[in-house]
């Protein structure tokens, strides 16, 4: 019988279930089986996996995670210090799989390329709640994610407009602002601070301060969590050593609440949602996406067609060498038609 393997490596993002059902009944139909490695790279240095069968599989498509549980600093070129690459040849050959689907963002997705690099058959699936990677135009959980933070600004306008006060709230994003400008957008934000435009407090505070004088003493402002400062640092919440990136960041919310209260008198509060964007059943959206990308990462099994990964392209879902992917990401373009449209309509990005 024809075996494949599958992992999830990186954060979790919701959809994650999605692909792993649809990869795993595509594949049943054709007679291959399907073998699970549990906890990302960790599984597969390890040798933990589990078969993953029709009962493996039942009642996950709604279900936010992975089954199959996740890690992100588990590289097996550096495994604790030591290169455990072998280990996974080891183990791959002793399942006797002809690949591995890595589900996973840049940082599991450049280790993909570096094990196909080195002889150990890889098809990769984009996943990230980010949506900055490279080649794919949206990876799943990203709508899910979005939809989480714009449901929160729906909740604040409220209480911001009750009490008269300036609402920050605070999104992930790492070092992209996808998830700032869309939800910002959808959300009716006044200011959107993103990675990608730098931007003056004075020019925020000028924001709030013209809404005043307009009769609406209260401003909603999303900040995506990478947005630099106006002296262009990073706000960071701690490190986590042998992380693929050990920057965790966070604080740039209760940055610029703080000293837009200072500038402009009226009372500000911060919210962070933090990891409530990666939690939870995805959206009918990311459901289907992930069963698309599910299926295409199966069909390239299938037909024995390695070192590739599937992405969403004008709509099409289609594949790209995976050395492509890995490593690179995708910011927001500051001339594209997101920004545009938020501009258009007086949403301020704090560069004027």
């Amino acid at each position: 019988m024809r075996r494949v393997g599958v992992l999830t490596g990186g954060g979790d993002a919701p959809g994650l279930n999605a692909v792993i059902r649809a990869l795993v009944k595509r594949l049943q139909a054709e007679k291959i089986e399907v073998i699970g490695f549990r906890n990302g790279y960790k599984g597969l240095v390890q040798g933990e996996f589990q078969v993953l069968h029709g009962q493996a599989i039942s009642g996950i498509l709604p279900r936010g995670g992975t089954i199959l549980g996740t890690s992100n600093r588990d590289n097996p070129f550096n495994f604790h210090g030591e290169d455990r690459f072998e280990d996974c040849v080891r183990h791959a050959e002793a399942l006797g799989l002809e690949c591995i689907v890595v589900i996973g963002g840049e940082g599991s997705l450049a280790v993909a390329s570096m094990c196909v690099e080195r002889g150990l058959p890889m098809i990769g699936v984009p996943k990230t709640i980010d949506n900055d990677l490279h080649a794919t135009d949206q990876t799943f959980g990203y709508d899910t994610a979005v939809s989480i933070a714009t449901e929160a600004l729906d909740r604040l306008h409220t209480t911001a407009e009750s009490h008269h006060r300036v609402m920050v709230l605070e999104v992930m994003g790492r070092y992209a602002g996808w998830i700032a400008v869309a939800s910002g957008l959808a959300g009716g934000a006044d200011a959107i601070l993103i990675p990608e435009i730098p931007f003056t407090l004075e020019a925020v505070a000028a924001k709030v301060n013209q809404r005043r004088e307009a009769g609406k003493p209260f401003s909603i402002i999303v900040v995506a969590e990478g947005a630099r400062t106006p002296e262009g640092e990073l706000v960071v919440k701690q490190t986590v050593a042998g992380s693929h990136d050990p920057k965790r960041l966070g604080g740039i919310g209760q940055y610029v609440a703080t000293r837009l209260e200072a500038m402009t008198g009226l009372e500000s509060r911060v919210t962070v949602l933090g990891h409530l964007q990666r939690g939870g059943s995805p959206t009918a959206y990311d459901r289907i996406l992930a069963s698309r990308y599910g299926i295409a990462a199966a069909e390239l099994a299938i037909n024995r067609t390695y070192g590739e990964v599937v992405v969403l392209q004008n709509g099409i879902i289609t594949h790209v060498p995976i050395k492509d992917v890995g490593g690179k990401v995708r910011p927001v373009p500051v001339d594209g038609e997101l920004v545009r449209a938020a501009r258009a309509i007086g949403i301020s990005f704090g560069d004027a």
